[in-house]
């Protein structure tokens, strides 16, 4: 089915980020898994390209696109090569820099913004914590106010950039008594005294993606990097979630939909018993239900792009586009794999490391458990 979300400019674009992707990231991406992250030129060349910017408005270095469908373009293309470098990006550019531009000072915006667009200061995000997983409203990590700065003291695990973020958006308690309404938002830059990083964490997959642990240890700042109201935090991640959310279910559509499509390629040129494996009429059913399943996810990706960009997308939609995308990417890309045969279980083969790489997506942005939680609630049970 022919998609009609994009119009001209959007293909335009697409178009500009193929072509850096070509030249300036495919070559090198064994590298980057064999490093555990991506190295700065690669985020110095994205902001020169415009990419880190389009949540970001001019005046502060960014392109301020205006229109998420520039950012669901840039999910596409970066998930078609691979999942980690979808997710890296993402959280940098779609997901913590809106922090930043929605909730942040003037003197915040100036401070930072520039060198986020240009890709000179590499965000991350700290929400989860070793013993609260998708429990928000749980976090440990706190900030205690001693005269005119904050105290702050927790710790923070599987942060995506976190290994090589300069600036990470951090969810602290700054009062006990008051449950969710005592969460606020500090930024936290890496070289302040007191902020330190664990080893770059060991995953089953994306091995591409510097994820790490965070610790803060009485590391002190003043109000200038609160970020947002004071006790506001928990309310303005919440209303973030929705995007983020979004973010995953192009992720993961886009991710399997590209590897579906070299999987189809295999099976027309793998041969067995004199004929191509795609002909038998179990893999040929088989592939016809694949490419359906994720046509059918696009589309309804697609209407949350949409609503989305209308300011239309509520957070039980994007909960139903995050967990069914998931499901069905995992589904697909377990397929795929067993479609390639013994090749599909090679990690020099594409399939095997996007099987893996997949896995996470049921678990982060909120597990889909928790999807199903919130619209179990929305149907009144």
């Amino acid at each position: 089915m022919k998609r009609s979300i994009f119009d001209e400019d959007h293909e335009a674009f697409r178009a500009s980020v193929r072509e850096f992707l070509e030249r300036s990231v495919i070559p090198n991406v064994e590298q980057h898994a064999a490093d555990k992250a991506l190295p700065r030129e690669f985020w110095l060349e994205a902001g020169k390209q415009g990419f880190l910017g389009l949540e970001i408005p001019e005046e502060y270095g960014g392109v301020g696109a205006g229109d998420y469908r520039f950012n669901a373009v840039a999910a596409e293309e970066l998930n078609k090569v691979n999942a980690a470098l979808g997710s890296c990006w993402g959280i940098h550019a779609d997901i913590t820099a809106p922090y930043i531009v929605e909730l942040g000072t003037e003197e915040q915006k100036q401070r930072w913004l520039p060198g986020v667009a240009a890709g000179e200061i590499l965000l991350a995000i700290g929400m989860t914590e070793p013993s609260g997983g998708s429990d928000l409203a749980a976090l440990k990590t706190t900030a205690v106010r001693d005269g005119d700065q904050w105290v702050i003291n927790g710790s923070k695990t599987f942060i995506t950039n976190g290994y090589s973020a300069d600036l990470v958006i951090t969810a602290v308690r700054t009062d006990p008594e008051k449950g969710a309404r005592g969460i606020t938002l500090f930024a936290i830059p890496s070289d302040a005294p007191g902020f330190s990083r664990g080893r770059k964490l060991d995953k089953v997959g994306q091995d591409e993606s510097d994820t790490a642990e965070l610790f803060f240890e009485n590391v002190r700042l003043g109000d200038d990097h609160v970020i947002g109201e004071l006790g506001g935090g928990f309310i303005a991640m919440m209303q973030k979630l929705p995007q983020e959310r979004l973010g995953c279910a192009i992720s993961n559509v886009h991710h399997a939909k590209q590897i579906l499509v070299e999987t189809l390629q295999y099976t027309k040129d793998r041969k067995a018993f004199g004929q191509s494996i795609g002909q038998f009429q179990h893999n040929k059913f088989l592939l016809a239900e694949q490419f359906t399943a994720i046509e059918v996810a696009e589309a309804y990706v697609d209407q949350c792009v949409v609503a989305h960009d209308k300011g239309e997308l509520t957070p039980v939609d994007a909960a139903k586009a995050k967990w069914w995308s998931s499901q069905v990417q995992n589904d697909v890309l377990d397929h795929c794999v067993q479609l390639h045969g013994g090749y599909g279980f090679m990690n020099e083969y594409r399939v095997a490391r996007a099987w893996r790489d997949a896995r996470v997506s049921k678990i982060w942005a909120g597990s889909n458990e928790i999807m199903k939680e919130l619209i179990g609630r929305d149907l009144g049970l």
